[in-house]
């Protein structure tokens, strides 16, 4: 399977004749003669030396049988790691903020964060099918060359938020070194900037194998810490405040809901395929989705009812967990326990500021960037480090634009998703592994069902999704236009802010993912079953494949 393998050496910088490109793009079979193979020859000893160094070279392409030895309880580790973060207990005062009782923020949160990871489990399915990132696998949706429209927001997205991840980490060791009176000013952001973004780029340059036996040990330390913090922490609730507060209206409670879900599993459903790709052609489907689904749930479902009943018992506590999560959190801690907190909180962060990397590191292969995944993961690190200083050293009122900008990328990111599940629910069999890489292929270039179902939900979306930060962010204040014509929310242009039970639910995010979902599912079905005819080559001596 020439035509895939070759998208990860074109370009750079073997000479080749046409002949051999274009055979080469067409899943041809040039003779060991040409200069590609030589090309392929000396890559791969090159790729030999690097692997030597424990560094996975594996990018865009599929993943070759022999190394897909992942088994589904595997997934828990890098899902609960990068959610087992104290930041889980700010959510508890945003939910509060609807004005819901504690019982149905209970509720709220075991649907919410749930059910959004176990979407990131349909999406986890498409990995094992595929053994391919979650956006080459996004070309049977979209078109080998339509992907990238997807791809260009999936790619921003990760980045971004990673970039936001990074920064909130040498704000909180800032913010702690504070509380101890050991500094925290410039010289103790300098250092804890280089070593975070160490951290995450050497992780994610690294590359998957490493990654999972990272993850694995930060489970476990970040885990034992969270529990001595939850134990010393207990004493600050007050139960009976906690069952005294009023309960809201069902519209309060549904806005909260869907609050709960855009903020945690639909936040990492873009990369979901990235950590399943390893799986075994036999790994059971189920297996796949629960274990991806309980590793990235548990945590947040535990740490947010912990929240609820912190925010529920103080008012102060509440307020000053919106305002600055780590300080908040600090003040009603020991002394002696600052220290652990602090390790907990940072490697909480990098953990999940690994996985964002190492993902957009992927999508960038897929929008036609030639070069080694290492390097791509090293570029993304690069601009993660650059973004972070200058938010936390030049300009840190451009943090919230920036926060802006992102949530509005969710919108489309939602959309896409939906797509992506109405695609996995309709396919009955394993990718042409191929024709992912072959825009002549059976998935074609363009998509523009997908394309079009991806714009028009995305624009009704963005009209019934607010900004979040108006006063600084005054540039993004055009979303929202749905709002009022439908009697769901009133702008009050004095205060830039708007009024009613569904303004700040950002239903416009499950909007798209629903509309999307549905128009995909009927639209594309007779498509899809066109793509699904014809033989599909499976690898040699392979089990079995069990279908999800």
């Amino acid at each position: 399977m020439l035509s895939y393998k070759f998208e990860q050496t074109r370009g750079v910088g073997c000479s080749r004749s046409p002949y051999t490109l274009r055979t080469a793009e067409r899943g041809g079979k040039p003779s060991p003669s040409q200069p590609l193979i030589c090309h392929a020859l000396a890559m791969n000893e090159t790729q030999q030396d690097v692997r030597r160094l424990g560094v996975e070279t594996t990018g865009i392409e599929i993943i070759e049988e022999a190394e897909r030895t992942a088994q589904p309880r595997d997934l828990f580790w890098p899902w609960f790691a990068a959610n087992v973060s104290v930041f889980g207990i700010s959510y508890a005062a945003f939910v509060l903020g609807f004005g819901i009782s504690f019982w149905q923020s209970v509720v709220v949160v075991l649907i919410g964060v749930i059910a959004s990871f176990a979407l990131c489990g349909i999406i986890a399915l498409a990995g094992k099918r595929g053994s391919a990132p979650t956006m080459i696998l996004s070309r049977a949706a979209f078109g080998v060359t339509g992907q990238k429209v997807p791809g260009v927001i999936s790619w921003l997205t990760s980045i971004g938020w990673e970039t936001f991840l990074t920064i909130n980490a040498t704000l909180a060791t800032a913010t702690v070194m504070h509380q101890l009176g050991w500094g925290g000013g410039t010289t103790t952001k300098i250092i804890a900037c280089i070593v975070v973004a160490a951290l995450v780029v050497l992780a994610s340059v690294a590359g998957y194998h490493i990654i999972m036996r990272m993850q694995s040990w930060l489970t476990w330390i970040t885990g034992i810490i969270t529990i001595v913090f939850m134990i010393v922490a207990a004493s600050h609730i007050d139960w009976s405040k906690v069952t005294a507060m009023p309960s809201g209206s069902w519209q309060q409670t549904i806005g909260a809901l869907v609050m709960v879900m855009t903020g945690f599993g639909l936040g990492w459903i873009n990369i979901a395929a990235d950590w399943s790709r390893y799986q075994r052609r036999d790994a059971s489907g189920g297996q796949i989705v629960v274990w991806n689904t309980f590793g990235g749930a548990i945590a947040p479902v535990i740490l947010v009812i912990f929240g609820l009943l912190l925010a529920g018992s103080d008012k102060k506590v509440a307020s000053g967990i919106l305002a600055n999560p780590i300080g908040a959190l600090a003040e009603i801690l020991p002394t002696w326990f600052l220290v652990p907190f602090l390790i907990a909180a940072i490697l909480s962060l990098v953990s999940g500021a690994v996985l964002g990397i190492y993902s957009s590191g992927l999508t960038l292969l897929s929008l036609g960037v030639r070069i080694p995944r290492p390097t791509a993961a090293l570029v993304d690190g690069v601009i993660l480090t650059l973004g972070t200083i200058y938010v936390v050293f030049v300009a840190e009122s451009f943090a919230s634009p920036f926060q802006s900008f992102l949530i509005t990328l969710g919108v489309p990111l939602a959309s896409w998703a939906g797509i992506m599940i109405a695609d996995i629910a309709l396919r009955k069999r394993s990718y042409a592994e191929e024709d992912l890489f072959d825009p002549a292929g059976r998935y074609g270039a363009w998509d523009w069902t997908s394309i079009g179902i991806l714009v028009i939900t995305s624009l009704i979306g963005w009209g019934l999704v607010v900004n979040n930060y108006a006063q600084d962010a005054s540039w993004n204040n055009w979303q929202g236009y749905l709002l009022h014509p439908l009697g769901l929310g009133t702008y009050d242009a004095k205060t830039a802010s708007w009024s009613g039970n569904w303004a700040y639910a950002n239903l416009g995010v499950i909007a798209a993912l629903v509309l999307s979902f549905l128009a995909a599912y009927i639209l594309r079905r007779q498509k899809v079953a066109m793509q699904e005819t014809g033989p599909i080559a499976e690898p040699d001596a392979a089990p079995a494949v069990t279908k999800a």
